[in-house]
């Protein structure tokens, strides 16, 4: 069966991504096993500078000139493979796609971000990420740093304090902390100088803070991006699970 237009919408959040030619899983934390419904949550990040695109699933555009810097999503999708074309900002159609056709296929009962970045030499990519929405203690959130920039290994400031060391694109690291806001900054590697920042980060209760370092240090352009997803499982409602 045909998939309505609104999956053809939502699997913008894996296409979005994939403007550029690698795909490449990163370390996370496994999903929490869910009930199982048959979908998967995916969002995008896309940390490209100067590079806005279209995104077509199954010929039809569904994002015309996505920008730099934005987050979009969540998406609940039926888990499997969805076949996606991407071609340069303001394509007349998807004849001539930049990359594409694309197979990607997401697992059930899991969240995904797919992030659209530079390499730390300043090369493009994309990253997969698994999200660990797993519920943290009461009164406490989870605060993520994505190293997805052009710049070598990082140290992440808290307080002037350095509270992760040695981040390297295109990994991340996670913080259970009480709720509240944390004065972050990122400094390269073994030094207290801060490169991004500092700025206030909100640590939400049951919630994932996910903060995206990119840009390019070259460029001079490094800055941050944040995403916030809900913690303790897939929410969904019924007409939204089928094909």
């Amino acid at each position: 069966m045909k998939r309505k237009w609104w999956w053809r919408f939502g699997a913008v959040a894996v296409a979005a991504a994939l403007t550029l030619v690698g795909v490449t899983p990163a370390n996370a934390a496994p999903a929490p096993a869910w009930r199982s419904f048959g979908i998967a949550q995916v969002s995008v990040f896309h940390g490209v500078p100067n590079t806005p695109v279209d995104v077509y699933v199954d010929g039809l555009r569904v994002l015309n000139d996505f920008q730099p810097g934005t987050v979009t999503g969540p998406y609940l999708l039926p888990s499997g493979t969805y076949r996606l074309a991407i071609t340069a900002a303001d394509a007349r159609n998807d004849r001539n796609p930049v990359i594409g056709p694309v197979s990607v296929t997401f697992n059930r009962n899991t969240s995904y971000t797919v992030a659209a970045h530079l390499t730390a030499s300043g090369a493009p990519t994309a990253t997969v990420f698994t999200n660990d929405i797993s519920t943290t203690p009461y009164g406490t959130g989870r605060l993520v740093v994505r190293h997805t920039a052009a710049a070598p290994a990082v140290d992440v400031l808290a307080g002037g304090t350095p509270v992760i060391r040695g981040l390297t694109n295109p990994n991340q690291a996670a913080l259970v902390l009480p709720q509240g806001s944390v004065n972050a900054a990122v400094a390269l590697a073994g030094t207290t100088q801060p490169v991004i920042g500092p700025a206030a980060v909100p640590v939400k209760a049951r919630t994932d803070t996910i903060v995206y370092a990119w840009g390019s240090a070259a460029a001079g352009n490094l800055t941050v991006a944040v995403q916030s997803l809900r913690q303790g499982g897939l929410l969904t409602v019924p007409w939204m699970i089928h094909r």
